[in-house]
C-alpha cells in the first residue's frame, strides 16, 4: 500500500517494512554490482536491479539506487562512477543519456516543517514518516555534466547539456545548454555548434 502511494506521489511512510524490504534489495544488489568487475556478471545483477535486460545501459560503478523498479533507462545510455538514483517516485531516461560522474537523481520530497518531518508513532507504537515523490523524466541525446544534481519533478527535454555542478530545480526546454546553481538555459544549442 505505502508503496503505491509513493510511486502516485502521494504522501507515505518510508519506514514501511515492505519499503524497507524493497531498498534492502535494491542496496544489496548495488553493492554486488560496485563489487563486481566482469561485464556478464554485472549485466545479470542490472536485470535483476532495474528489472529489465533489453538495454544497452552502462553504469560504470560504484552505484546507488534506492529502490531500481522506479527507474526505466532508454538505450544506449552511460552513466559515470557515483551514479546515485533517489527513485522512490519514478525516473524516466531516454535513449542516449549520459551522466558524468558524482550525479544524483532524487525524487523524494520531504516536508519543510520538523514537526512534518520527524519520526512519529502510530496508535500500535510503529514508527513512520510522511514524504511524498515527484518523478523526473530525462529525454533522449541529453549530456548531464559532472557533480549534476536533479530534483523532485524536474523534466529536462531532448538534445540539452546540463552544465558541472549545477542543480536543476525547474524543466529544462529542449536543445538547451544550461548551468548554474539553480541550474538555468544560457543558449540554445544549434547546428552551428556541430563539430566542423
Amino acid at each position: 500500500m505505502e508503496f503505491e502511494k509513493m510511486i502516485k506521489g502521494e504522501y507515505y511512510s518510508c519506514l514501511d517494512e515492505e519499503l524497507i524490504k524493497r531498498r534492502n534489495k535494491a542496496q544489496e544488489l548495488c553493492h554486488k554490482y560496485n563489487e563486481c568487475l566482469d561485464v556478464e556478471i554485472r549485466k545479470q545483477i542490472s536485470k535483476e536491479l532495474l528489472n529489465d535486460d533489453s538495454k544497452d545501459v552502462n553504469l560504470q560503478g560504484p552505484i546507488n539506487i534506492t529502490y531500481g523498479c522506479n527507474l526505466i533507462f532508454g538505450e544506449n545510455c552511460y552513466a559515470n562512477f557515483n551514479f546515485v538514483a533517489m527513485d522512490n517516485g519514478p525516473i524516466t531516461i531516454g535513449n542516449n543519456v549520459m551522466f558524468g560522474p558524482n550525479c544524483c537523481l532524487t525524487t523524494a520530497i520531504h516536508p519543510l516543517h520538523y514537526l512534518d518531518r520527524n519520526i512519529k508513532k502510530d496508535n500500535s507504537g510503529n514508527s513512520y514518516t510522511i514524504e511524498s515523490t515527484k518523478p523526473i523524466i530525462i529525454k533522449d541525446n541529453c549530456w548531464i555534466g559532472a557533480n549534476v544534481t536533479v530534483c523532485p519533478g524536474v523534466t529536462i527535454n531532448e538534445n540539452c547539456v546540463i552544465g558541472a555542478g549545477s542543480v536543476v530545480t525547474k524543466d529544462i526546454e529542449a536543445n538547451s545548454l544550461a548551468y548554474g546553481n539553480p541550474c538555468k538555459v544560457i543558449r540554445k544549442i544549434t547546428d552551428e555548434d556541430l563539430l566542423k
